[in-house]
């Protein structure tokens, strides 16, 4: 047997020896054990980082890897005159792929995530956490406090204090802010419609460079059979066939650059000079202005960025980067320049480089890849589309319509059925319209550059405030992403007639509706914070609020978080009855990805306890779905119940403030005196007392001690199960759902285009979209419709 200091010490060398003597060295087996808990660990971590990153290809790459089908004919829809011009188009590709993908949004652009999030609206949704630049005042102080609702503090003198005051000073800066937002949200949607349409008709346009005897007729029905299929099964969601997906673009990227590195081989291994950036001088100098537009073909190899963005939401950013960096960024300079080397000496194939260039004992192998690829980028593109909707949806920026989660592991697969068909329509009409690739290629051009610009302006604000980065590396960062945007940008400008109308018209088209249908929900919150009953109006009702109280629970559904709605005294004073227990259920979105389960609903009481009335707070992130179901109201009426006995235990203990439930200080700043039936003021003390907005607490189970426990008493717990089993009868009585029908008018007086946008766009929009009752799945025996007219 060996001592003790000899067996740590053999420990040290030989992991074999810990077994000798399990007693004496038990120590030692645990550190041992924890260290190899941790190899084990980080091993694991490493094999999940690169599973993801294999994963991330099939859903991030999709659109990004085709762009090698059409790049070279749209950078020269005129033919090459030039060998040196080959060249140069090569050098700007590569540089286009180094700054933009590379550099600004794989290493930059994707940190600045909402918690995994990407996307115009994620931006958004962080700058609204920080700046209180939310044109929706629906916020309590209660939603900071969310684990998911990360935001720090500014230095009263920084940089960034000052743009956030600066931003919060003016209402217009606000509503300049989400314009910017839409047009990217706009675009974004441009880019589902042209992404399918130019992917898969490129892709099908292989059948006739092998069948020169195939019409473009043919070639443009199979594109058009293809779409169909694909906007078809949508609705069955990508998660039964998602697996595919990353085989697909892994042997896709495998078989490009493959073929490119043979091409060099074969046909000019002295194309490898692009690579230096003299040749873009070069370029340039040599074709003037046709070279400069030219760039609107050389913007395509970099389509594809914008939903690398979008669609971060199931990877880790390190993942992304690793997916990029190590394999996609290689296999796409080398699908390039391999097509570069094939035009050095067949010049007269550039219209269809990438089909030419591939051997022949492959060529039809590499067709059916091509396809499946160019479906799979089309897949990608439109789930983006998709999930954007939901976070414009969510901030009340379009109009209700329905939305399908496919997948039970997967919160962000979803599907938006009317959006589905809307896309498939106009993306076959384009593929029809247009039938070749140059046209679709300009309007595909001015959308992603649209969308990089948006991404650009919003993240000056992110650094600034997000980030807390100096104003001078936020400056270079903009100067040197606007030089490459704004160049792209002026190029694509002259061809706006020769396709880039497509998807000004479309944005333009989707601006409106959601800018229109954002405009009519802001006025309608305004109406109802504005009318919004006092009180002591309510008070002065007394306990049946001058009304037979029937039994049932009637749930009042308001967008207001504090105060009673003026619905309210509509219904009451139209109707002789109301329910015995009133419960005002706003259900609200928060500028976060998710809220979680268990601080998703907050609750007070209005009023004394004996009016029964209560408000809860429904919590929603823009990526959470609202169920309206048998699920969500039990889950109502158990806040209800747990708020019931916290407020019973927590009665006495007034050295308690985050389950302070009265809230002294704030009634009269927020909702005015209390007023008795006689007229007077009356103090906040005993069952008259009512809590005001700013002591709205989460139901949270409290921690508390065992003598805090005991002082409330018997007599808290016997007013406690009263007050519940009350409530249980209630509920059990029978519950109705109360849904404010509001409809606004433009006044006599107001301007035609404000007449316009209010008494027949957002009617029109108000009258195609779903109903509040069809959202939250009510069921017409037990929905009341309250009608109101506001003018604005």
């Amino acid at each position: 047997m060996t001592s003790r200091g000899e067996s740590d010490g053999d420990s040290e060398m030989k992991g074999s020896m810990w077994v000798l003597d399990q007693k004496l060295d038990q120590p030692m087996d645990e550190e041992a054990g924890r260290l190899n808990n941790m190899y084990k660990e980080k091993k694991f971590s490493v094999l999940l980082l690169l599973r993801l990153a294999y994963q991330s290809l099939g859903v991030v790459y999709g659109d990004l890897g085709t762009s090698p089908l059409y790049v070279f004919y749209n950078t020269f829809p005129h033919g090459i005159s030039d060998p040196e011009d080959v060249v140069g188009a090569l050098s700007l590709i590569i540089y286009s792929l180094t700054l933009i993908p590379l550099i600004k949004y794989v290493f930059i652009v994707c940190k600045a995530n909402d918690n995994g999030q990407g996307g115009t609206f994620a931006l958004y949704s962080l700058l609204c956490r920080h700046a209180n630049v939310k044109t929706i005042p629906n916020q309590h102080r209660k939603d900071e406090e969310l684990t998911t609702y990360s935001r720090s503090k500014f230095h009263e003198q920084s940089f960034a204090a000052k743009t956030k005051g600066w931003l919060e000073r003016q209402s217009s800066r606000k509503n300049a802010l989400l314009i910017l937002v839409l047009v990217g949200t706009s675009m974004v949607v441009g880019d589902g419609i042209l992404t399918p349409a130019i992917s898969v008709l490129s892709a099908a346009g292989g059948i006739k460079v092998n069948k020169p005897h195939v019409s473009s007729d043919v070639v443009v029905l199979v594109a058009v059979a293809i779409l169909v299929g694909l906007f078809s099964l949508q609705r069955y969601g990508t998660d039964r066939v998602g697996w595919l997906f990353a085989p697909v673009v892994l042997l896709w990227f495998l078989l490009i650059g493959g073929i490119g590195m043979f091409n060099i081989w074969k046909y000019d291994r002295t194309i490898l000079r692009a690579f230096s950036p003299v040749y873009i001088y070069r370029y340039f100098k040599r074709r003037g202005m046709d070279g400069w537009t030219s760039l609107g073909g050389v913007l395509l190899s970099i389509t594809g960025t914008e939903a690398l963005f979008a669609d971060l939401a199931h990877f880790r950013v390190a993942a992304i980067q690793i997916a990029f960096t190590v394999f996609v960024f290689p296999c796409l300079l080398l699908a390039y320049s391999g097509q570069a080397a094939y035009l050095m000496s067949n010049m007269e194939h550039v219209h269809d480089v990438f089909y030419r260039s591939i051997p022949e004992s492959i060529y039809w192998p590499v067709f059916l890849v091509a396809t499946a690829a160019a479906i799979v980028a089309s897949q990608a593109t439109i789930s983006a589309t998709f999930s954007i909707i939901k976070q414009a949806l969510a901030h009340g920026c379009f109009p209700r319509v329905k939305v399908v989660h496919t997948s039970k592991n997967f919160l962000g697969q979803i599907y938006v059925p009317d959006i589905n068909w809307i896309l498939m329509v106009l993306c076959i009409a384009v593929t029809a319209g247009f039938k070749n690739q140059s046209q679709i290629g300009n309007a595909y051009g001015t959308a992603v550059v649209v969308v990089m610009l948006v991404t650009t302006l919003l993240m000056i604000l992110i650094m600034i405030l997000v980030w807390r980065c100096h104003w001078v590396i936020a400056l270079i960062f903009t100067g040197l992403s606007l030089i490459v945007e704004c160049s792209y940008f002026s190029a694509v400008l002259f061809k706006v007639d020769q396709g880039g109308w497509v998807p000004l018209v479309i944005a333009a088209a989707f601006l409106i509706i959601m800018y229109v249908w954002h405009y009519g929900t802001v006025k309608r919150y305004e109406f109802e914070l504005h009318s919004k009953v006092s009180m002591a109006w309510v008070l002065g009702l007394g306990p049946s609020l001058g009304l037979v109280r029937v039994p049932g629970i009637g749930l009042v559904y308001t967008e207001l978080a504090s105060g009673v709605p003026h619905i309210f005294s509509h219904f009451i004073t139209n109707l002789p009855a109301i329910h015995s227990v009133v419960v005002f259920v706003c259900v609200k979105y928060l500028p976060v990805y998710t809220v979680p389960e268990e601080e998703r609903y907050l609750v007070k009481r209005i009023g004394p306890k004996n009016f029964h009335m209560f408000r809860c707070v429904a919590r929603y992130g823009y990526k959470d779905l609202h169920k309206k179901d048998d699920d969500f109201e039990k889950k109502l009426f158990d806040s209800i119940f747990l708020f019931v006995r916290l407020e019973s235990m927590m009665e006495g203990c007034s050295d308690s403030d985050e389950y302070s439930l009265y809230g002294q200080q704030t009634e009269h700043s927020r909702d005015g005196l209390l007023i008795g039936t006689n007229g007077n003021a009356t103090t906040s003390n005993g069952d008259m007392t009512f809590s005001s907005v700013d002591s709205i607490v989460p139901v949270r189970s409290p921690v508390r001690s065992n003598n805090t426990v005991r002082s409330s008493g018997q007599a808290s717990n016997h007013t406690d199960s009263d007050e519940i089993e009350f409530l249980i009868r209630c509920r059990d009585a029978g519950v109705v759902h109360i849904l404010g029908n509001t409809v606004i008018r433009a006044r006599r007086e107001s301007k035609f285009y404000k007449k316009i946008a209010v008494d027949y766009i957002y009617a029109f929009l108000r009258k195609i979209c779903r109903e509040n009752s069809v959202i939250f799945n009510v069921p017409h025996e037990s929905l009341l419709n309250v009608g109101q007219i506001f003018y604005v």
